[in-house]
Formats: structure tokens, sequence, C-alpha cells
């Protein structure tokens, strides 16, 4: 079977990576190399340009953060207001004429809450796009945590124990537990700065009074009890922490800074009787970090409260440092890196399978049957490796919705997956995702199903040729015994022939297979044959 489920997570460590032997030349014509990073959050945009002399090294040649706030009015009204919009394609129009002086060989741009948030939001990327040439990518908070957690590890040394992550920007705050390799769980609450400040701060109100209401609104943060095990420290990223450690008088050592939950608490009492202006004339705030200031400080003191902790490691890193890294990772080593992101995606679909009391060996055993037809039947099918993940998800997760019940369960299914985070994937093939589990059985896609309309017809192509996949996959472990070990293709002009290999005549699963077989038939326009005579 070549389906790869391996743990490849171990190959090729991205920021602190050796350099393989023999591959001095390689790396010769690569570096050095010139990326940069755009992070268009919900208080800023902020926009890093380097050069990596190594895959692990690298020089920062500019740094820009422009006070653009996206998500003023975004967490009241839905929608990014015109001023903020013509603002942020000015920002960004400007960022391009920046990278084209420095020899900027590759950029990524991502959007984060605000404009993942706003209805207006592939408004703003099309205009950014329109006047700047940038492509902006809107990501899943599951995505934010992925790229926070490599500029964390690139930092840090995470050892070999588990560590509460707390990421805060504008509009939400993404709480990880981690260790030196993956993202164990994460979650995400609409806890941000701006969201809290916008939401919460009523005009007149006396100092006190808002803080209160800070507190008791953040009070129902929680930190999942799986998060308490062992736990080897609480780590804050964001702007607005870095702002705390300064005014808390913590001084970086070796990049990473120290704050005692008392010392931060008395920041709080500070901040919290000072006005807005006082803010700013007497700590020397910038006049759009001294409003939110207060909220996120709530913030990450219920946070480090919550996790049993003292103190908070500051790492003076966030998101943009992590695209940069994860930029170079890609391109000195693409396939590694590509495997890494299929990694990425099969935990994060275990870890949402295990919530809803999955059958995990079922999910795994169809995901790697799956992958072995779409890697057999590429010449068939066409597909990218971009779908390759899609497909990992859809397989591990095809079963979900049988939390909620197994009349329908694929429509449950569906669901689940296309209300959740996936790391790895985009909020689109999440979608996509989610469809193919929808359509693992039963009917076809029809045209009064509205999360199949939601796609654009280029999408719901690969959903069905995926899906087709997937129904043969689910029904060659129809027993959820994983009877059927490993498999082999061979494509003629009129049929698909299959061979199987496992545990006796498998005479169920042969059945299931030709009674599922309809979907696929159609979709790639032969006849499935199952070989009796163990040749293909």
């Amino acid at each position: 079977m070549q389906g790869r489920l391996q743990d490849t997570t171990g190959a090729v460590e991205g920021p602190s990576a050796a350099t393989p032997k023999g591959d001095a030349d390689f790396l010769t014509d690569v570096f050095p190399a010139r990326v940069a990073g755009i992070d268009i959050g919900s208080n800023a945009i902020r926009f890093m340009a380097s050069e990596f002399l190594q895959p692990s090294h690298y020089i920062v040649l500019e740094q820009v953060r422009t006070p653009v706030r996206l998500g003023h009015d975004v967490f009241l009204t839905g929608r990014l207001t015109e001023a903020a919009m013509a603002a942020g394609v000015e920002a960004l129009v400007a960022y391009s004429q920046r990278m084209k002086a420095l020899g900027i060989e590759r950029v990524r741009a991502v959007a984060t809450s605000a404009v993942r948030d706003a209805d207006n939001g592939a408004e703003f990327v099309a205009r950014v796009k329109q006047a700047s040439g940038i492509s902006i990518e809107v990501i899943t908070g599951a995505e934010e945590v992925r790229l926070v957690h490599l500029a964390v590890r690139s930092q840090m040394d995470l050892g070999d124990r588990k560590w509460i992550l707390a990421d805060l920007g504008g509009g939400s705050v993404e709480v990880s537990l981690v260790d030196a390799k993956d993202v164990l769980w994460s979650v995400s609450h609409g806890m941000g700065s701006v969201r809290l400040l916008e939401e919460l701060q009523v005009a007149g109100d006396e100092p006190g009074r808002f803080r209160r209401r800070l507190e008791e609104y953040a009070a129902t943060l929680k930190i999942p009890a799986v998060g308490r095990a062992k736990r080897a420290g609480f780590i804050a990223t964001g702007g607005n922490m870095e702002t705390l450690a300064r005014l808390a008088g913590a001084t970086p050592d070796a990049g990473v800074a120290l704050v005692s939950l008392a010392a931060l608490r008395q920041t709080i009492e500070t901040l919290a009787y000072m006005s807005y202006r006082q803010r700013v004339d007497e700590l020397g705030l910038r006049e759009d970090r001294a409003d939110v200031i207060l909220p996120a400080a709530t913030v990450y003191e219920q946070l480090c409260e919550q996790a049993g902790l003292d103190e908070i490691h500051v790492p003076w890193v966030g998101l943009k440092e992590g695209i940069i890294l994860d930029l170079v990772d890609d391109y000195v080593r693409h396939e590694p890196h590509v495997q890494r992101q299929e990694q990425v995606v099969l935990a994060g679909a275990v870890a949402l399978g295990r919530r809803f009391r999955f059958d995990a060996a079922h999910g795994r055993h169809t995901a790697a049957l799956s992958l072995a037809l779409f890697d057999q039947l590429e010449s068939l099918h066409k597909l990218s490796r971009d779908d390759r993940r899609v497909l990992i998800a859809a397989a591990v997760l095809h079963d979900v919705g049988t939390f909620i019940g197994y009349r329908g369960h694929h429509k449950h299914s569906l669901y689940i997956i296309s209300n959740s985070e996936l790391p790895g994937l985009t909020q689109t093939e999440i979608l996509m995702a989610a469809n193919v589990a929808r359509y693992h059985r039963k009917s076809q896609p029809a045209a009064h199903h509205v999360s199949w309309m939601a796609l654009s017809e280029k999408e719901r192509v690969r959903v069905v040729r995926l899906a087709s996949i997937v129904r043969i996959a689910d029904a060659l472990d129809r027993e959820h015994l994983q009877t059927v070990r490993d498999l082999r293709t061979r494509i003629t002009d009129n049929a698909v022939h299959l061979e199987l290999n496992g545990t006796g005549e498998l005479l169920l699963e042969r059945w299931a297979v030709q009674k599922k077989a309809g979907m696929f038939e159609s979709t790639f326009g032969r006849k499935l044959r199952i070989r009796d005579d163990g040749k293909v």
C-alpha cells in the first residue's frame, strides 16, 4: 500500500534543522534568499523582509508596523469599514514597493480574525490584489497557531515537555498545548483585544467598572483539562504581551523574557486607573496600543491563572516570523515540508475526531486505503498534493457524525467538519473535506445541497473525485476490522482492476465495494473490477 501515514514530523526540523550532508551545492544555489511575511491583523498590519543565509538563520532587512485597525466595527457590525479598507490597501501597496526595492523573491501575506469574520473580507482581498499584486491568504485560527508555534520553537528550547501557548490578537486568542514538535490541541476564543474593547467599553464608564467587566468576561475562558498534565510553562505571544513585559520591567534573556504573574497584576493595577491619554503621555504607549492594552492584559492574566502557573515566557516572536520560516522551509525542502503538512492535517483530524468519540482505527485505516488509491490512480484522477491533504481529513473524519446519530451521519459529518478548524487546511479546503465526507455514502451531489453549491465548479469536480475514492476505501473496511491490509491497482482503457491483500476471503468487503462502486465508475468512466486470482 502506498498511502503514507507514518510520522515524518522529525524530518528536517524547520528552523532548527541541520543541513544534510551532500547538500552544500544545492544550498549555495538557494541562499542567500530574500523573503517577506505580511501579517494582516485586526489592530495593525505588519511587514517583515528578511534575508536567509541558511535554513535556520536570517537577518531582518526591514520591519514595518502600520496602525490600520481593520477590526474597527467588524466585531459589532460584521463588516470592514471603507476607511479601514482604504488604509489597508494603501499600506500593502507601500509594502509591495518596498519588496521590489529589496529584491524579495517570495512573499506570503496572511489575514486573520478581522478579515476572516468580515462579510466583505473577500472584497478587501480583491482590492489589495488589484492595487498591489499581493495575494492575501485568509487563514484559520488553527493555521495561525501552527505558524506561531513554528516561530516559538525557533526561539525557545521547548525540550521534551508540554507548554501552554497563548497567541492573542485583536480579534481572537488561540490557546494551545504544544511541545517541541507539534501542536497537540488548540482552542480559539473570540476574546481579542480590539473585540473586547469594542464590545465591553461603555462611554463615560469610570475606569474600575470597565476593568471589572473585563475580568468577569475573561473569567469564562477555560483551558481544557488535558492541558493540565506535565506543563513546562506558559508562553504568550503578541505585541500586547511584549509591551506588558516592558512595562513590568522584564528584559529578554537569550531572546526570552520572564514576567511573573504578580508583576502582570501590578501592571494591570497601574493601567486600570490611568486614562487613555495618560497611558500615551506617561507610559509612552502608541495610540493604537494604549486603548487595547488593558483588555489584553486581563486575558493573559486569566489564562496564566487557569494554567496554574505563576510566570509567563515572552519569546518576542509571532506570526510574521512563523510565516518567513515556513516559506523558507518549503523552499529548501519542499517534499519533506509537504509531508509534514500532511502529518499536521492527520493529527488535527484525529484530534477533532476524538472530541466526538469516533472510531479512530477505522478512520485512520480508511485514510490509508484512500491514500493508496489516490497515489496509484494519479494518472486517472489528475489531482494535486493539496487535494491529498483534503483527502486525509475527509477520510479520517468521514464517520465523525455518528456522534450525533448513525442515521444520516454523513450529513452530521458535513456539519461537524465544516464548522471546525483543521490545521494545515484553508477554510475552502475544510469545506471541501466536509463535502467529501458528506458524499462518502448515500446520494450524490445535487443542486439543492447548500454546502455543495457553496463550492466553485472546479472545487466540486475535485470533491466528487475524492468522494469516489473514499467510498471505495470505506467499503474495504465495511466491518471496521481492518481485514484489508493493502491493495494494488491496474488501470486499463475500460476498467480499474483491484487486488486486495488481507485476512480471510474478504467476501463482505468485495460485496461492499461492488455495492458502492457506482459513483467511482461514473466519475472515472471505468468499471471497477476485483480480481480473485491474485493478479492485477
